[in-house]
């Protein structure tokens, strides 16, 4: 176990406010594998607070974490908050040493909807959409990440409407009518189509999880995003986890299939972090 300190700071201000991430960064010299986590909530709720269980098992394990608050709305709707986590990565890059670590050694993991703000941002760096945030300082880069964990991730909105549109799920519906400004907005900025539309795309090696009972995703969503994935040439591997809900780590994080989550994401974290130049 690590010993490992936590900060919140600010990485960019939207209107004269801040937006925060929460920094944990493990002891000692480094450098560290690190990860810039994005949270979920139906991008209408949560904040950087959200996986702080999964964040302090990565740390406490010598994983540095950056975990970023975005606009939601009211505030603002898409593509806001995936332009913010794109900033948050460059922003995560230059200040690597801060994180107690290198550049290229700072992946992405992402839940539920902070699994597809990831995703877009992975598939699509340098979409002038999504990078049009300046970065504070003017030492700017690309948000290319060597590898990204997505954990039960919104990986085709489109089709995670329709189905809680068919269901009755009125929470969920109006979160997407908030965040997307039509349908067709959720099958373009739609992991899932940007694969199997054949559209230029960054295939950094991919961790998935995924409980088998979710009832905020279609039951195949999971593996289609893997098969396309890897149909495009891509690494990645999905885990199942038979029984468990959406956002299960979160729910449980002492169970036995949250432990086991959080020890393939450690190992794959630092598998990935050993490849590295």
């Amino acid at each position: 176990m690590s010993e490992f300190d936590v900060e919140d700071l600010e990485y960019q201000r939207v209107d004269g406010a801040p937006l925060l991430a929460r920094r944990y960064r493990p002891r000692g010299a480094g450098p560290f594998p690190a990860v810039v986590e994005i949270h979920g909530g139906a991008w209408t709720g949560g904040d950087r607070l959200n996986n702080v269980d999964i964040a302090t098992a990565l740390a406490a394990d010598g994983i540095a974490v950056l975990s970023l608050d975005f606009r939601m709305p009211p505030q603002a709707a898409y593509p806001a908050a995936v332009a913010d986590v794109n900033l948050g990565i460059r922003w995560a890059k230059a200040h690597a040493a801060e994180l107690g670590t290198r550049r290229e050694l700072i992946g992405g993991l992402g839940t539920s909807s902070g699994g597809h703000l990831l995703l877009l941002n992975s598939l699509r760096p340098r979409d002038p959409r999504y990078a049009a945030l300046s970065l504070p300082g003017g030492a700017d880069g690309d948000a290319r990440l060597p590898f990204i964990v997505a954990c039960w991730p919104v990986a085709d909105p489109l089709a995670r409407y329709r189905a809680v549109k068919a269901r009755g799920n009125d929470r969920l519906v109006q979160a997407h009518h908030q965040f997307w400004p039509s349908e067709a907005a959720m099958a373009e900025g739609n992991p899932q189509s940007i694969l199997e539309r054949g559209e230029p795309a960054e295939l950094p090696p991919a961790l998935g999880l995924q409980g088998t009972n979710d009832d905020n995703l279609t039951p195949d969503m999971a593996d289609r995003l893997v098969a396309a994935y890897r149909q495009r040439g891509g690494s990645a591997a999905l885990e199942k986890f038979e029984g468990q809900p959406h956002t299960f780590i979160s729910k449980d994080p002492r169970s036995a299939a949250s432990l086991r989550a959080l020890e393939l994401i450690r190992a794959f974290i630092h598998q990935q972090a050993a490849l590295a130049p």
